[in-house]
């Protein structure tokens, strides 16, 4: 908590939220052999094919926030289990690209329906998936997505004395 705030910090609660809705989709995903982590690669990745793109993994990283090596992990056990292919770029061959399988596009939409009714249930207090509350806080949580981390400056005396 914070010192000029008699509740939980507005970062408390989203790490909260997150933390309730990602066990939220472990759950649901669960029976599809998936985990959120898995669930959030593949329909990313289904969402930029659909767009005309077969992206690398390290543009599927930056897509989805997940760390590169991460990415990589996960890309590499999607591949295992026959959801995703993985081949080299011809223009770098540094580089990984991603597609789904034929299977894998057939779980992947399964888990998209599956995530998107939760979705509307989590979201139910709010009015739902498509109500303006809904859509204000999906504004408001896209500003703060969007905003720039900045490191705070070394002189700063809010920082003074505190550890990492």
């Amino acid at each position: 908590m914070s010192k000029g705030s008699p509740g939980p910090t507005p970062g408390f609660l989203v790490w909260r939220l997150a933390n309730k809705w990602r066990v939220a989709v472990d759950r649901a995903v669960a029976p599809l052999g998936l985990t959120h982590a898995q669930y959030s690669l593949v329909a990313s990745l289904h969402g930029m094919q659909r767009a005309g793109e077969r992206p690398s993994q390290r543009q599927l990283a930056d897509h989805t926030g997940l760390e590169a090596l991460y990415v990589s992990k996960l890309a590499r056990a999607l591949e295992s289990s026959g959801l995703i292919e993985r081949t080299r770029d011809p223009r770098d061959p540094r580089a990984v690209q991603l597609a789904l399988t034929g299977r894998g596009q057939a779980v992947t939409r399964q888990a998209i329906a599956v995530v998107q009714e939760l979705h509307q249930q989590l979201l139910e207090p709010l009015g739902g998936l498509d109500a303006p509350r809904t859509r204000t806080l999906t504004d408001e949580l896209t500003t703060l997505l969007n905003a720039p981390l900045t490191p705070p400056a070394p002189n700063n005396k809010s920082t003074q004395g505190t550890t990492p």
